[in-house]
């Protein structure tokens, strides 16, 4: 049972596959959280430091390393 946050996307046609970009882009918009960003999931549960997410965003010349930097420098969602 997933619970509430969760969603199940269902990708195996060409439209559904649309429809899942669509919803996820939109609740990244929106949220200004990344959805199953690896880095800050291994952060927040202690597996990596936030100064190696942050030397990883700093790495990346676009808008995913911002995103890494931003977490790393404030590990509280509400800051970006």
């Amino acid at each position: 049972l997933f619970s509430r946050g969760f969603a199940w996307l269902d990708t195996g046609t060409p439209d559904s596959l649309i429809q899942a970009g669509n919803y996820v882009e939109t609740i990244e918009s929106r949220q200004g959280l990344k959805i199953a960003c690896i880095e800050e999931v291994a952060m927040r549960q202690g597996f990596i430091s936030p100064e190696a997410v942050r030397e990883l965003g700093k790495a990346l010349n676009n808008s995913y390393g911002d995103y890494l930097v931003a977490i790393a420098d404030h590990p509280n969602p509400e800051h970006y």
